[in-house]
């Protein structure tokens, strides 16, 4: 029977699993796998979840509220620290945790679920980094204050498949060990990002947010100067604004991202996003290999700006 209803959606995802099964073996990673998505399953059931499958390294789910979701969330990233596989096995590579989260009318069926929030969130879920939930704005908008006060504003991003883009809000990642809680337990908001490291070759600038626009391309005048002849002679900017570093493309042949190590890429073309963790740009050319222009990138926090690396020209 076919019901119609308002609801949460959630996916989450596993990443690093393949390093496991290479470091840990075929048996021993299975086992590791499983109880992980079994702990998210349980998680996604303590907030008034309901599994609707899991895929292999993750699950999708469907909750009441935006409020439970999110909640489950930031347990299932509790959750994944302390069952580091590194803490039994020193070899043992960490698992990763994202989390994308939608809301809107789904079409319930069969035990499956479809609709305009379910297709955003698991688009969405590409551009989420290590350790990061990612929120669209109807989710954002039904949370309450003090939750609200976690997230930072990513502004609009193009998912793929879709004509328009989507607000979307960044659940910062908690930091173990720091004094710092998350908003469920009342304590103090994460500060906002204060630099961005990019790397090209043996080339390392950290840029502080006063310090853009940032210009790439392959002009002497560049601000950051990339000497390949697929690049632009101004080829993409980085601008400050509103609190999050905004990439924008210059070129006529596009700039490409890549959030974290090995997810989807996003292409600009004369467009604008917003970057957030850690990826790759990639100029004139998809950041597929070694031999392309790409240039790896890093949001810094105050604690994390290194004093003794370079800032500017």
């Amino acid at each position: 029977m076919q019901q119609i209803r308002q609801r949460t959606v959630l996916f989450a995802d596993l990443r690093g699993s393949t390093s496991l099964y290479e470091t840990l073996g075929n048996a021993a990673a299975t086992g590791v796998v499983t109880r992980t998505v079994a702990e998210l399953v349980r998680i996604v059931s303590g907030e008034q979840g309901q599994v609707v499958k899991t895929l292999g390294d993750g699950l999708m789910a469907l909750f009441e509220s935006p409020r439970h979701a999110v909640a489950a969330a930031e347990e299932m990233h509790d959750a994944l620290h302390h069952m580091s596989p590194a803490k039994n096995s020193p070899r043992a590579p960490n698992l990763k945790l994202k989390v994308a989260v939608a809301h809107g009318e789904v079409v319930e069926m069969a035990g499956d679920c479809f609709g305009d929030a379910v297709n955003v969130a698991a688009r969405l879920i590409d551009h989420a980094g290590d350790s990061e939930t990612l929120a669209t704005a109807s989710v954002f908008e039904r949370l309450e204050a003090p939750v609200r006060a976690r997230f930072r504003d990513l502004d609009l991003m193009q998912l793929r498949g879709r004509a328009e883009p989507v607000h979307v809000h960044l659940l910062e990642a908690r930091r173990f060990g720091d004094t710092v809680t998350t908003a469920f337990g009342g304590l103090a908001v994460l500060p906002e990002p204060e630099g961005i490291r990019l790397t090209w070759l043996d080339l390392t600038r950290v840029y502080r947010g006063p310090d853009l626009a940032v210009v790439l391309g392959r002009s002497p005048q560049a601000t950051y100067c990339i000497d390949d002849s697929r690049v632009s002679r101004s080829h993409a900017r980085i601008d400050w604004h509103g609190g999050t570093f905004q990439l924008t493309d210059l070129s006529y042949n596009g700039t490409y991202v890549r959030f974290g190590q090995d997810g989807e890429i996003l292409a600009l073309r004369r467009g604008t996003c917003t970057l957030h963790g850690s990826g790759t740009i990639g100029l004139g050319t998809p950041p597929v290999d070694a031999l392309s222009p790409s240039v790896r990138f890093e949001v810094l926090r105050l604690s994390e700006l290194d004093p003794t690396e370079a800032s500017g020209r």
